[in-house]
This record gives structure tokens, sequence and C-alpha cells, in this order.
């Protein structure tokens, strides 16, 4: 008789488990390990602007997108990857491409002033706040 090794020993796995690891097989492999699964970032608030910082490490710039809309800053990135091999005997062609992004709610900014710098594998994005009015005052006088 012969023995079976398993690929990946799974104890302890409830029945609902299942899909879980499947899941997290899927996620881990190598697709997404040039993006991430997701976009780290840092914000920061102080009483002039937000600072996010975001990491987007292997980017170029020219990668990357950045868009204030209703009060919604999305940073995305799109990666394409091609690699050609040709040898004597055999021809190797891989693609690989994905994309990801992420938005967050930001309110009380002023989208002419916004900044954006990417520097090794960090997006620092600037967003200054209006200038908030002091609310007009007013004494009533009563008859």
């Amino acid at each position: 008789m012969f023995d079976l090794t398993p690929f990946r020993r799974r104890r302890h796995m409830l029945p609902g488990d299942f899909g879980r690891e499947m899941l997290r097989d899927f996620f881990d492999s190598d697709l997404w390990s040039g993006l991430g699964m997701d976009i780290r970032a840092d914000i920061k608030e102080n009483k002039k602007e937000y600072i996010v910082e975001a990491e987007l490490p292997g980017m170029n710039k020219e990668q990357i997108n950045v868009e204030l809309k209703n009060n919604t800053l999305t940073i995305s990135a799109r990666q394409e990857d091609e690699v050609k091999e040709e040898n004597e005997n055999y021809v190797r062609r891989e693609r690989k491409q994905g994309s990801i992004s992420r938005s967050f709610y930001v309110e009380n900014v002023d989208n002419e002033g916004v900044k954006a710098d990417y520097k090794d594998g960090i997006l620092k994005i600037i967003l200054p706040k209006l200038k908030e009015t002091e609310p007009d005052s007013y004494r009533i006088n009563i008859d």
C-alpha cells in the first residue's frame, strides 16, 4: 500500500472552515502578492489640513490614480506585468495584472489646494481644509 501526503495539514478544521481555507489560499497566491491585498494608510489631521500617507510599494506614479469627488478621496492603482523569455527549446510568456483601490470620506476640503507626492513607495496626499468662517452673532432686542 502507499501513503498519501497532504499538501497542507488542516487540523481542527470545522465544517464551515473549508470555504475560508480556499479563499485564504486564493488570496495568498502570487496573483495578489505584487499588489498586497489592501492599501495601508495613515491619516493625520491638524487645524489646517488632512495628511494621508498610503503604502504602494513597487508601483510607478503613472500606475496610481488619486481622485477627490463628493467628499470622497479615492486612491487606486493598476499593475500589469509581462514576462517574456525565449530559449533554445521553449518560449515562456506570463502576464499578471490587477487593480486595487481604497476610499476615504473627508469633508471640508479645499479641492483647489490638494497636493500629492509619491516617493519610495509612499503616496503622501495633503488635503487643506476650507477656512471656516465664524458664525455671525447678532444681538436680538426683545420688545
